[in-house]
């Protein structure tokens, strides 16, 4: 078992209803990470600045993180700095200073290589197919991007889609993506261009999973204290992503149950500030959550 992850490291400010929390640990790669390593080893690969924070990198190291493709450059760390709505409906970007992470053209080292799971987090879709091609014999390549991207590098993308086994978007960006106004023929155009697995991230109102002809919908958990929504999706992931690498195969039953360990991983996330939730939780916090969830969509 062995996953890589290459995505952003973060400093973020975030400020909720519930507070504000300035340049705390954040990233996709971070969420992520702390995600999947209750479920497998996990690589990082990403970049810092020389004001990042060493507690930071013991954090990361002491939870079993691999930090050998974490790379640290002169200069300021990504800075993103938001606000959300007191009900979560949307958030304001109020910041967002790429520092070293503007010049990021990540590098496997020889190891990472090897790893059976990749997972490229939002990033150019150029260095995502770089990457992809850097890898030896991975057994699965999830992927996620974004409406900037889909707008702006529109053939990269397709060519970095074309590589990728699972996709993971919301479904604005899906029907951005295919031309489609239905999420259901969206998620069809979208498997045309290369993914054979496609999970649409739906926020409160959960997830969908796409595989061949199969179609599988989860809920999110409901919950009745939400902090801070930043890194949600790249936690889902991590938690999805984290179980299909230890699973013995890749189908449509380690699927469906990958969307749930990832909306069950999820959901500790939105719970406390930047990593909190996720880093206070055990794997048998992630099952009990696991099977809560199965037992409330059972009928």
């Amino acid at each position: 078992m062995s996953l890589v992850v290459v995505g952003s490291v973060a400093l973020d400010t975030v400020e909720t209803v519930v507070g504000t929390r300035e340049r705390v640990l954040g990233g996709a790669a971070c969420f992520f990470s702390v995600a999947a390593m209750q479920f497998t080893q996990v690589k990082l690969v990403g970049i810092v600045g020389d004001d990042f924070p060493e507690e930071y990198v013991t954090l990361l190291a002491e939870r079993g993180v691999d930090l050998a493709g974490l790379d640290r450059a002169p200069g300021q760390t990504f800075h993103w700095h938001g606000r959300y709505a007191d009900d979560y409906s949307s958030r304001e970007s109020l910041a967002t200073e790429l520092g070293v992470f503007a010049d990021f053209s990540p590098e496997l080292p020889a190891p990472y290589r090897e790893a059976q799971t990749l997972f490229l987090a939002n990033i150019h879709p150029e260095l995502q197919a770089n990457v992809c091609q850097q890898m030896t014999h991975p057994r699965l390549i999830g992927c996620d991007t974004m409406d900037f991207w889909i707008n702006g590098e529109p053939k990269a993308l397709a060519r970095t889609l074309s590589m990728v086994d699972l996709l993971t978007i919301n479904d604005e960006e899906a029907c951005l993506l295919s031309g489609e106004h239905n999420v259901i023929r969206a998620a069809r155009g979208v498997m045309r261009m290369g993914p054979k697995y496609l999970v649409v991230k739906r926020g409160e109102h959960g997830a969908l999973l796409f595989a061949g002809d199969d179609i599988f919908a989860l809920p999110a958990m409901p919950l009745d204290r939400v902090v801070d929504p930043t890194g949600a999706g790249d936690t889902f992931a991590g938690g999805m992503l984290g179980h299909l690498d230890a699973a013995e195969s890749v189908d449509v039953a380690s699927l469906r149950r990958g969307v749930a360990y990832g909306t069950a991983t999820a959901s500790f996330n939105v719970a406390e500030f930047s990593l909190d939730g996720l880093l206070s939780a055990s794997r048998a916090d992630f099952d009990e959550r696991y099977e809560a969830l199965r037992q409330l969509v059972s009928f």
